[in-house]
């Protein structure tokens, strides 16, 4: 019997239907942005810019996703937060999910009277609902929309279509970006975060779910309640639309969709025709076409799959578009180019014989997948990996899988944990340094780094010629990089 479908979610969410009809559904000019460095705010600055709204925003600390914005004309502030940053004229607030309800400009908007807004509420207005896809999923959410994106951009150039945009919560390496504005009439792509049941916000024409998958248990509490969030955003996508599910979404999820269905394995399937150094020459068919040739420019089995995702909806969409043609031919061209994102199995440089790669993966499953990939794509080399764990809540639930997938790795570096949105709490916390005692009971060569530069310089002295340093994380573990490099140049020329 099919799970029941949970009660329409095209009903307000709780919490910020008063802010949304102070708005009456669009945005004022003057807007303000809390936690303007993040992922999915700058990028809407961006795009808020590239419309001629007046844009200003504040953040904590300084970070490579606001000089650009600077550069741009839109004023910024950093440092501790205080009523006076707050402008005298705006019109609306729009904060990130790390931003509390304490914070004193929060707190200065709502002593105004000024509509104040979480990233979440932004995203609906930012583009029309029949012209939004969105891509959720446990993992591969970044790489989905990018590839989606390139595929639609190839599609309008062939077709003679408008532009397409898109809000994704990572830069693209081939545009320096993490946004664009769509032109007129252009679909719009949206990367949906599951956190705080931000993705319930969207109602979109169609939409991409790459799988679901224990996390951000701090917040849901079980896997039942994620998978149930999940089908409430199946739930939300337009009926006249179009649901592409990775192969192993569960059936409660497809069940709550009132949309068409397409099943990975099922409705559209892929088969790999080769591989080249870790990355996938690929083959998609669907009901009633065939991509030819995509040969990714990115490695890992995972991402054919996140090709196969983008290259179906994007043949779909091309349809619910007026009948114009799927165009896959040309949607597989646009996810062949597609060089890959900032932080995803991102090239760092090189030297002494030393390569330097960065990756994003904060959860096992991550790991597991971009250790492999690394494996394909540097074969017979010595794998070194300077891991920063994500959220002491989180490294307490899945130690032992942390471990298991770590100890693929020759060399580990653990450096401390970095707590965003987290609290520590005994039983339901931990860090380095259980990780690392498990890590050693494996027989893995594994050490406890300490603060980040600490680690760094730990795990700097142990490479070795020949070797691949692969830095991975989800916090600021990125900020290594110019140290690590430096390291390198100095210590081996």
């Amino acid at each position: 019997m099919s799970p029941a479908k949970p009660s329409s979610s095209h009903a307000s969410i709780s919490g910020s239907s008063a802010h949304k009809g102070a708005l009456a559904g669009r945005l004022p000019r003057r807007v303000h942005l809390l936690g303007l460095g993040g992922a999915g705010v700058s990028g809407a600055a961006r795009i808020l810019h590239a419309r001629s709204h007046v844009v200003s925003g504040h953040d904590r600390a300084f970070s490579p996703q606001l000089e650009p914005l600077r550069d741009l004309g839109i004023e910024l502030r950093t440092g501790e937060s205080r009523a006076g940053d707050l402008p005298g004229d705006v019109q609306a607030v729009v904060r990130s999910a790390a931003v509390p309800d304490e914070d004193p400009q929060v707190l200065e908007a709502r002593r105004r009277g000024i509509p104040v807004l979480k990233y979440a509420e932004l995203l609906p207005l930012l583009a029309r609902r029949e012209r939004t896809l969105a891509v959720a999923g446990t993992h591969g959410k970044t790489t989905t929309s990018w590839m989606l994106l390139h595929a639609l951009r190839a599609q309008a150039s062939d077709g003679k279509l408008p532009a397409p945009g898109a809000l994704i919560g990572g830069n693209c390496r081939l545009l320096g970006t993490n946004a664009l504005a769509s032109e007129a009439d252009a679909w719009f792509v949206v990367e949906a975060c599951e956190y705080d049941r931000s993705f319930l916000h969207l109602e979109p024409a169609a939409a991409i779910i790459t799988n679901v998958d224990e996390d951000h248990l701090d917040y849901y509490g079980s896997r039942a309640a994620i998978e149930e969030a999940f089908a409430r955003f199946a739930d939300r996508v337009s009926p006249d639309g179009l649901l592409v599910l990775g192969r192993d979404v569960p059936a409660s999820v497809e069940a709550a969709a009132g949309a068409r269905v397409w099943r990975a394995g099922r409705e559209f399937d892929h088969e790999i025709r080769a591989r080249r150094l870790g990355c996938a020459e690929l083959v998609v068919r669907g009901p009633g076409w065939a991509s030819p040739p995509c040969e990714l420019a990115i490695p890992g089995d995972f991402n054919a799959d996140n090709a196969a995702l983008a290259l179906a909806l994007a043949v779909g969409s091309a349809g619910l578009a007026g009948g114009r043609g799927a165009l896959p031919a040309a949607a597989a061209r646009g996810v062949a180019a597609y060089p890959g994102a900032g932080r995803r199995f991102e090239p760092w440089g090189s030297g002494g014989g030393i390569d330097l790669v960065h990756d994003y993966a904060h959860h096992p499953v991550e790991l597991r997948a971009t250790l492999a990939a690394a494996r394909a794509r540097y074969p017979g080399r010595a794998l070194h990996v300077l891991f920063q764990p994500h959220q002491h809540s989180r490294t307490a639930r899945f130690l032992h899988e942390f471990a298991q997938a770590l100890s693929a790795a020759d060399r580990i570096v653990i450096s401390d944990v970095y707590g965003a949105r987290t609290h520590i709490d005994g039983a339901n916390s931990a860090g380095a340094k259980e990780l690392v005692a498990l890590l050693v009971a494996r027989g893995a060569h594994a050490e406890v780094g300490g603060d980040l530069q600490s680690s760094r310089t730990r795990f700097s002295a142990g490479l070795v010629p020949g070797a691949v340093g692969f830095v991975i994380g989800a916090g600021d573990v990125e900020n290594v990089r110019d140290g690590l490099l430096r390291d390198l140049a100095v210590c081996r020329t």
